[in-house]
């Protein structure tokens, strides 16, 4: 799916939400230029997915036709078919390097980074015998992850960890360089 379908898809959404947003709102409500919004409301209400009445104040309210509820449907199940074969394929890769960290012999693993990986990661590592003893980041704030403090790279000092993933998908040539001023060698780092 491209992404710019899935711009679309979102400014679809929160007009039929709300079809009383001004157009600066929209981009701030998506993150999206101003420019971006505009040049996408023109082309989805000349293709007549959308209806525009005018109000007083120099308003506008934009209508979904029922062409653009059919256009709408059509992008929320390309959108759903693309997040699942995404899903698929993280699950396959953290599958296979948890096998891999196992057939190194890693029992117990650090985690560099916090987000929406890190959380896959955590699932899909409960399906193996490695077990997460910590959560470092360079900024760590003693926020919890899955029952563990988020701490400094300070961390490292203790030696009850085999390995250390680095389950940041930003940065990682960063997190690398980080980790090796630390000390940690090559053979205990591991990226996705």
């Amino acid at each position: 799916m491209e992404k710019e379908d899935i711009h679309i898809l979102r400014l679809m959404g929160e007009i039929e939400r709300n079809g009383s947003f001004s157009q600066r709102e929209l981009a701030r409500r998506l993150n999206i230029s101003l420019g971006l919004v505009n040049r996408f409301i023109k082309r989805l209400v000349n293709k007549g997915y959308f209806k525009v009445k005018t109000l007083p104040r120099n308003r506008v309210k934009y209508f979904l036709t029922p062409k653009g509820l059919a256009r709408k449907s059509k992008l929320t199940i390309e959108y759903l078919k693309y997040s699942v074969n995404f899903y698929k394929e993280i699950k396959s890769l953290l599958i296979n390097k948890f096998k891999e960290m196992e057939e190194r012999g890693i029992k117990r693993i650090l985690f560099y980074g916090t987000g929406e990986a890190a959380e896959l990661a955590y699932l899909y590592l409960q399906l193996t015998a490695i077990r997460l003893v910590g959560v470092v980041e360079s900024e760590g704030n003693g926020s919890e992850f899955f029952g563990h403090k988020v701490l400094r790279i300070e961390r490292l000092r203790y030696c009850d960890w085999d390995g250390i993933l680095i389950t940041r998908l930003e940065d990682t040539e960063q997190g690398i360089k980080l980790l090796r001023d630390a000390g940690v060698p090559w053979e205990k780092i591991f990226t996705l």
